[in-house]
């Protein structure tokens, strides 16, 4: 299997668990969901770059909005955090030649988990507006904690990220 099919195949799996992992979470809540959706576009940036990062998100993230939502007026706010996220990781991990220490992939777990929490913010916040189900407490209310679960996830992911990549590079041959 040459090099481009086999990081399609990789990039289409994870996607998928984009859209998997969304089902698969917990909801507190209009304004709290604690799930990994985003672990797939993260690893993909930082296994292939900011392209795969973007086409992850956008691909895995807008299948999860449209089979549980449809197609909507924020449909768009919904996905943008994870295409963000798939770009900045995949930067960053093409500045360093796709070789992060486990120290540095705690920090941009750390930073991508509160950039996805402050983007998802504004979406909550807009969508609310937009449909009608704004008050105060549904974004000053969730802010506290959903700052606090998305430090812990940063943290959490960041330290258990470096052998999973490391595995998963040795599997796709891609040399990171």
């Amino acid at each position: 299997m040459s090099q481009k099919t086999s990081q399609l195949t990789i990039n289409a799996m994870l996607a998928a668990m984009c859209v998997v992992l969304g089902f698969v979470s917990i909801r507190i809540g209009n304004a709290m969901k604690i799930s990994l959706e985003d672990l797939p576009v993260i690893f993909a940036g930082l296994m292939y770059g900011p392209t795969s990062g973007a086409l992850v998100g956008g691909i895995g993230i807008f299948l999860y909005q449209f089979f549980s939502y449809g197609i909507t007026a924020t449909t768009p706010l919904w996905i943008l955090p994870f295409v963000v996220v798939g770009v900045i990781t995949g930067l960053i991990a093409k500045k360093s030649g796709f070789n992060n220490t486990p120290r540095q992939l705690v920090v941009i777990f750390l930073c991508m988990e509160l950039l996805v929490m402050v983007l998802n913010t504004f979406a909550i916040y807009t969508d609310a507006k937009i449909y009608n189900y704004y008050t105060p407490a549904l974004i000053l209310g969730a802010l506290a904690p959903r700052t606090i679960v998305a430090l812990l996830k940063g943290v959490v992911l960041g330290f258990a990220s470096a052998p999973v990549l490391k595995l998963m590079s040795r599997i796709t041959k891609n040399g990171r």
